[in-house]
C-alpha cells in the first residue's frame, strides 16, 4: 500500500447551501474508488500553516461577498501566506466560488493570491452562479473526486 495523500479543503460555509457544497466536496474525495488520500475540511478561519503544510493538495471554497472573496478567507491567506510561500510552491489547488452575482471578482482576488504563493491550478475554478441549485452540489461532489483521484494516481 502506497503512502497516504492529503487533501484539504478550506471553505467557508456560512448557510445551509453553502454546507451542503463543502459535504459533497469532501463525499466525492472520499468515494470508495479512491484509495490512498485522507480528505478533511478545516474551516478557513481555523486553518492555518500546519494545515496547508500537510496537504499535497488543496480545494478552496468561497463565497463572493461584494465582488470579493470571503472574508474568512481572506484572513486565512493572510495567516498562511508568508509561513507557506516558500514550501508550498508548486502546489495543486482548485476552487469554487458560490457566486450570487458573476464571481468574477472573487476569482480575481483568489487567483491573485495564490498566483503569489505559486500554487498550480488544477483546473479552471468551478463558479456556482445565481440562485442556489441542486447542480451545484453534484459540481462540487465531482471536483473533489477529481481532485483526490488525481492525487491517488499521483498526476496531481
Amino acid at each position: 500500500m502506497s503512502e497516504s495523500k492529503h487533501l484539504l479543503v478550506v471553505a467557508h460555509a456560512p448557510s445551509p447551501n453553502t454546507r451542503k457544497l463543502v459535504d459533497a466536496v469532501l463525499r466525492g474525495a472520499r468515494h470508495p474508488d479512491v484509495d490512498n488520500v485522507e480528505a478533511r475540511h478545516v474551516p478557513p478561519l481555523e486553518a492555518g500553516p500546519d494545515d496547508v503544510l500537510w496537504a499535497n493538495a488543496v480545494i478552496l471554497g468561497t463565497t463572493e461577498n461584494l465582488g470579493y472573496m470571503s472574508g474568512a478567507l481572506k484572513d486565512f491567506f493572510d495567516r498562511i501566506y508568508y509561513p507557506c510561500l516558500e514550501e508550498t510552491q508548486g502546489l495543486p489547488y482548485a476552487l469554487y466560488i458560490r457566486a450570487g452575482r458573476d464571481g468574477t471578482g472573487t476569482r480575481r482576488a483568489v487567483e491573485s493570491i495564490v498566483t503569489g504563493l505559486r500554487w498550480q491550478p488544477a483546473q479552471e475554478p468551478l463558479l456556482c452562479r445565481g440562485t442556489f441549485q441542486e447542480q451545484f452540489v453534484e459540481d462540487c461532489e465531482e471536483l473533489g473526486l477529481y481532485m483526490a483521484a488525481g492525487l491517488d494516481a499521483g498526476i496531481l
